[in-house]
């Protein structure tokens, strides 16, 4: 894998971009043709076929922010983890899953993989030696998320990719919390970098997509099974995702520094009890994120002290969203017990240490004293209510 010639910030403007040579415009042109010239051409283009001029441009510069060969663009973040599983797993294989991820990954693989005769552990921890415990003779492909959804756990990357590389198992990471700008997994030897580009790629709370990140020989297989199933992604979206991606680093840095001050603060609050961000000091793992990080990321998670209601508190936001998604560029929170981890069990829920009051905060590039005025007057607001309901 090779990286560009390019710093980041022209990465992310420049590579991928289609060239306008009939009309010369600054941005790329949109071809949302479906149907495309079939004899005497080398390429048979369709977007079933993730080949549309626009698709395969935008791969382009996601390869480049990931330092791999090749990429490829999906529906969903869903959609790009669905069919990369699918594509190297059969019946009789089996996978090892890191336990601490996004919740729909989980419920994925517990409600289809019994169909395909797939077998699957999910790990006791998140440390080198619990996937070592895990594998088994048939283990094909061990997949990781780390910073983890919304525990934000730190897995070593380079330590789960070498003990696969060890016994010839392909690995497979989520790394949509991190994003590109954060970290990039293939330096440290994984396979397959995987993002819900719903997320920090697209930044803006308005697209629906997915991305892999991988080698050419990988992308091939890859693409084997995606065109059968069919998740591929309209050609105005892919545009737009584009677009979005040109101001991805400026974003994601903005981001990291609101997080690590928000973190900072909220850790010292006296009506918060716990505080999960990777670049606080205090983290299990912050020598191992500062390692294999170059930035710690715009997303955490909290815990209000007993008796503050989570949801009464995010109610009381009048700047902060209280919003079902993450990584746009305007600050939102919400209850994983309710969404992200809603398809667990409660049981599930409390082994993997995911509380009903806690919080996942997705910091935004606002004014931080502006956010934190707002959590200031939440949390007043709740304390008030408390106390008006004891009299």
């Amino acid at each position: 894998m090779s990286k560009s010639k390019y710093g980041l910030n022209t990465i992310c403007t420049h590579v991928g971009e289609i060239k306008d040579e009939q009309f010369k415009g600054a941005v790329s042109p949109i071809y949302l043709s479906t149907s495309y010239q079939f004899d005497e051409v080398d390429v048979k283009r369709y977007p079933r076929y993730f080949n549309t001029p626009n698709q395969e441009y935008l791969s382009k510069k996601i390869a480049a922010l990931e330092h791999s060969e090749a990429a490829m663009i999906f529906g969903s973040g869903m959609a790009a983890i669905s069919t990369t599983f699918l594509a190297f797993l059969k019946k009789g294989d089996h996978i090892v899953v890191q336990n601490t991820l996004y919740g729909g990954t989980s419920n994925f693989i517990k409600e289809e993989f019994h169909k395909y005769g797939i077998e699957y552990t999910f790990t006791d921890g998140y440390e080198v030696a619990d996937f070592e415990a895990a594998i088994q003779a048939n283990t094909k492909l061990i997949h990781i998320e780390t910073p983890s959804n919304p525990l934000l756990t730190i897995t070593d990357i380079k330590g789960v990719a070498d003990l696969a590389k060890s016994k010839g198992i392909l690995t497979t990471i989520d790394n949509t919390f991190a994003s590109p700008v954060n970290q990039n997994p293939i330096d440290f030897g994984i396979d397959i970098v995987i993002h819900s580009a719903t997320k920090y790629l697209a930044g803006h709370s308005d697209i629906l997509a997915g991305a892999v990140a991988c080698s050419n020989a990988h992308k091939e297989i890859i693409w084997n099974v995606a065109k059968n199933l069919g998740g591929s992604l309209s050609d105005f979206t892919v545009w737009m995702l584009e677009r979005s991606m040109k101001t991805l680093a400026l974003r994601v840095k903005a981001q990291n520094r609101n997080a690590k001050k928000l973190a900072k603060y909220l850790s010292e609050h006296e009506d918060v009890n716990k505080v999960f961000y990777p670049g606080l000091k205090s983290h299990p793992q912050y020598d191992l994120a500062k390692s294999q990080m170059k930035g710690f990321g715009g997303m955490l998670s909290f815990e209000l002290t007993e008796g503050l209601d989570a949801s009464q508190f995010q109610k009381a936001l009048k700047l902060i969203k209280p919003s079902g998604s993450l990584a746009g560029v305007e600050s939102t929170m919400l209850s994983p017990h309710k969404t992200s981890h809603a398809l667990l069990s409660s049981e599930e829920r409390k082994a993997i240490g995911i509380s009903d009051n806690l919080i996942r905060f997705s910091v935004g590039i606002e004014s931080k004293p502006d956010l934190i005025e707002d959590i200031e007057q939440a949390v007043a607001k709740v304390k008030a209510t408390k106390l008006q309901t004891q009299e």
